[in-house]
C-alpha cells in the first residue's frame, strides 16, 4: 500500500502549489479499494481556511490573543483528523497535517500548549498515520513571500526561516521522519519529481 503523503512548513513556502501539480501530475491513476474497485486519488486541502471561515476567526486573534489562538488550532486539529478519518481509500496527499496546527500553537500561545495538544487521543491517532507516511517540510527564505490578507505573515526573512526551524526541530521532537524540500529547487517539475522519487522508494 503507498504511503500518505503530507505537504507541511512555514507559510508561503509553496505547499499548496505544489500538492495541486501532485495531484495534476498523479490525475487518472487510480488506487484499488478494499472491494477491489477503483477510485481517485483523495487530496486533504488546507483546512485551516475552512475552520477561520466557519468559526470568524481572524489572523490578529491568533497572534493577539492566547486563548483565540488556541481554540483556533485545536478545532484546526480536529478538522484535520475528521479529515483523515472520512477517507475510505488506501493512501492520500495533504496539505498541511495535525502537526502543523501543534506548531502554531507552540509559536504564537507557547509550549505548554503544544503539550496540551500533544496530550490528545487525536493527536496519537494522527501521529501513527504520519508514522507511516511521506513527510515533506518546504523549506522557507524564498523569494514569493505574499500576503493573501488570510495567512499569518512572518515579520521578516528571519523570523520566516526560524519558523521553518521550529517545524524542523518539532517533527524531531515527536520522532517522525521527514525530508526537506530545499528552497533552491523553485521549478515545480523538480519538486513533484522530488516528491515522488522519495514517495516510490517506501513502497
Amino acid at each position: 500500500m503507498p504511503a500518505n503523503i503530507y505537504i507541511i512548513g512555514a507559510q508561503c513556502t509553496g505547499k499548496t502549489t505544489l500538492v495541486t501539480a501532485l495531484q495534476a501530475h498523479l490525475r487518472g491513476q487510480v488506487s484499488p479499494t478494499s472491494q477491489g474497485q477503483s477510485t481517485s486519488l483523495p487530496i486533504i486541502t488546507e483546512v485551516a481556511r475552512t475552520v477561520l471561515r466557519e468559526h470568524n476567526f481572524t489572523a490578529s486573534d491568533i497572534t493577539s490573543s492566547p486563548s483565540k489562538s488556541l481554540a483556533f488550532q485545536q478545532l484546526i486539529l480536529k478538522a484535520q483528523y475528521d479529515a483523515e478519518t472520512s477517507i475510505s481509500e488506501p493512501w492520500f496527499i495533504s496539505d498541511r497535517s495535525g502537526l502543523d496546527p501543534i506548531i502554531y500553537a507552540k509559536k504564537y500561545v507557547g509550549s505548554n500548549a503544544a503539550e496540551l495538544m500533544m496530550g490528545t487521543e487525536i493527536w496519537r491517532n494522527l501521529r501513527e498515520r504520519m508514522s507511516r507516511s511521506l513527510i515533506i517540510v518546504c523549506e522557507a527564505g524564498m523569494d514569493w513571500l505574499t500576503d493573501d490578507g488570510v495567512r499569518l505573515m512572518p515579520v521578516d526573512k528571519a523570523d520566516w526561516i526560524a519558523f521553518h526551524e521550529l517545524f524542523c526541530n518539532t517533527i524531531r521532537e515527536v520522532e517522525l521522519d521527514f525530508s526537506v524540500l530545499p528552497r533552491s529547487m523553485k521549478d515545480i517539475e523538480q519538486r513533484v519529481d522530488f516528491v515522488l522519487s522519495l514517495h516510490a522508494r517506501m513502497r
